[in-house]
């Protein structure tokens, strides 16, 4: 197993680690004795795991460290990260008066995952070949993600969480039907080129 693909597996095993920790601030806010010890926490947790995420990729394309198993752990890594820390956000408040994640975001996050995983099965089961390359709107929408992750992690309740998750909603949208549109040219063979996901 190579170093890149390490990062890529401690990603993973970050995952449930952030879960616990913000299932658990959630709900002591709730309670109405929010620890704010373990907010901090999760916090690190989430941005070390995050910072994995660029790392890994850039030791595996200098280093020569492409694998494999590399190349489907870390789109699953990436997609447990933020799914896991979208629905934790909706589903918990993290401050005063519902002050969350709306669930129409979350869910929009969902479904645009649900998409990509089918239209990937789909093209298996076609016996066609996907190629994983970036696209500018699946990087945009990460870093959006991001933004409104931290925006909840860090509470800034300056501004609605709404507001951060207009604007990524807009790039969650647009990196779907990018992927729906380069899946199609996949099923139709249109040119080898062609023939490439977006890895966000």
């Amino acid at each position: 197993m190579t170093f890149a693909t390490k990062l890529t597996v401690l990603r993973l095993l970050l995952v449930p680690v952030f879960a616990f920790l913000a299932i658990f601030y959630g709900l002591s806010t709730k309670a109405g004795v929010p620890n704010e010890t373990m907010r901090w926490t999760a916090f690190w947790v989430f941005v070390t795991a995050a910072a994995t995420d660029g790392i890994d990729g850039w030791i595996a394309r200098h280093f020569d460290q492409k694998s494999d198993l590399g190349k489907f752990l870390d789109p699953l890594a990436d997609k447990a990260l933020v799914v896991s820390a979208v629905l934790i956000l909706a589903f918990l408040d993290w401050g005063p008066d519902g002050w969350r994640i709306p669930w129409w975001f979350a869910s929009l996050v969902v479904l645009r995952d649900c998409v990509i995983l089918i239209g990937i099965r789909v093209m298996w089961s076609a016996r066609k070949t996907v190629h994983i390359r970036p696209h500018w709107t699946g990087k945009v929408c990460t870093f959006l993600l991001f933004v409104v992750l931290g925006w909840v992690l860090l509470r800034v309740t300056e501004l609605s969480p709404v507001y951060p998750c207009a604007m990524a909603g807009v790039l969650v949208l647009l990196s779907m039907f990018q992927y729906i549109r380069q899946g199609m040219q996949i099923m139709s063979g249109k040119s080898a080129s062609q023939e490439s996901l977006s890895k966000k």
